[in-house]
């Protein structure tokens, strides 16, 4: 079972390192001068619940207000919309009862019981729209950011903008 054991937690650590890498997602219009942008209004935010919509309205805020931007009531030079969604995934665990005392390479040796249990996962989309031409300039798609679970999903739904804005605003046109 030792040798085994390696491999195994190493390839739980890089699927690990996969899912967290993955968890936010930004890209923009790299023809778009954001040095010219300065103030920004909401457009719509979408949640299933409304006490959501008002947490994401207020974790978006803080990050454009960080970064120098002014809310305006209307007709900001950006137009911000959020969407938040949560869906029902399937997770599978299983436990085996070890009887028979060998690892196999095929598998284990006694029974095996699979439970399946509902997680709710939940994504995050942020669109940054030029006011003036309509055209979209920015998107961040922030994934977990909800899972159902109030107490810890405030915290998470912090996180996730928060790493979303973290490069934000992109970098002038022609600097690296």
């Amino acid at each position: 079972m030792k040798k085994h054991a390696k491999p195994v937690l190493i390839l739980m650590l890089l699927g690990a390192l996969v899912v967290l890498a993955k968890e936010v997602v930004t890209d923009y219009d790299h023809s778009a001068d954001f040095q010219q942008y300065k103030t920004y209004s909401w457009m719509r935010v979408k949640a299933g619940d409304p006490l959501w919509a008002d947490r994401i309205t207020r974790a978006v805020d803080a990050q454009l207000v960080a970064k120098g931007w002014s809310k305006v009531d209307a007709d900001g030079d950006v137009a911000v919309t959020a969407f938040g969604s949560t869906r029902e995934q399937p997770t599978l665990t299983t436990f085996y009862d070890g009887f028979g005392g060998r690892w196999f390479w095929r598998g284990f040796g006694g029974i095996a019981t699979t439970t399946v249990e509902e997680t709710p996962i939940g994504t995050l989309v942020v669109d940054l729209f030029d006011q003036s031409t309509g055209r979209l300039i920015w998107r961040g798609v922030g994934r977990d950011a909800m899972s159902g679970k109030p107490d810890k999903d405030e915290k998470k739904l912090e996180k996730v903008v928060d790493n979303m804005f973290k490069h934000f605003p992109p970098p002038p046109r022609g600097s690296k």
